[in-house]
């Protein structure tokens, strides 16, 4: 059965974790603007899962678009 990322929500330390950098990386990337908003539950901060795999997804596609493949190639 398929989980359904829109229901799930990562604190700041679960998003940090995931990218493997410091929540000060976090919340200066959200002052930024170069982050998906996060949302107020009860008070706390927390991104949706589906925001954050969209932006990773977008972050792929323009690595991808400017990899040099034959800077790459040993000769």
């Amino acid at each position: 059965m398929a989980v359904n990322t829109e229901n799930l929500y990562l604190s700041v330390d679960q998003v940090a974790r995931r990218f493997g950098v410091s929540k000060d990386s976090i919340w200066r990337w959200k002052r930024n603007g170069e982050f998906p908003k996060p949302f107020k539950l009860g008070g706390a901060t927390r991104w949706r899962l589906s925001d954050l795999e969209e932006w990773e997804s977008q972050l792929i596609c323009g690595f991808v678009a400017s990899l040099d493949v034959d800077a790459l190639m040993v000769r």
